[in-house]
């Protein structure tokens, strides 16, 4: 069969490996197209904030020592946000026994701490 011409394999196997390459660089093009417009992130959920703990504070107004339980979770910046603030206790600034006073407040805020975000992780 002289007016058949023969077909070349090392032709079609550049041609079959360039339709290849083709393809794979189509396909990363959409897929970074498709990151860039937010189509796989916009079906995630966000990410749930950061729970909000309980913390003994202390603090002085007007001559008076304060402790405190807070209620805070972490801000955007990193920075605590104070969503609550109850007085455990308080007493005078000047007491003789402040050291003591205050050693046994905040023993007794820690306690109190625990047991609020013990009941708030329960239900």
């Amino acid at each position: 069969m002289r007016g058949v011409p023969r077909s070349v394999p090392g032709a079609y196997r550049r041609v079959v490996v360039l339709a290849v390459v083709e393809i794979v660089v189509l396909l990363v093009l959409l897929g970074l197209l498709l990151s860039r417009l937010g189509v796989w992130t916009a079906g995630r959920p966000a990410l749930a904030p950061p729970r909000a703990t309980w913390g003994p504070a202390h603090d002085e107004v007007d001559g008076v020592t304060r402790v405190l339980l807070r209620r805070s979770r972490p801000g955007p910046d990193g920075e605590p946000v104070v969503l609550e603030e109850r007085v455990f206790t308080t007493f005078p600034a000047d007491d003789p026994a402040w050291e003591t006073r205050f050693t046994e407040a905040m023993a007794g805020a820690r306690f109190r701490c625990r047991y609020l975000d013990a009941e708030e992780s329960a239900g």
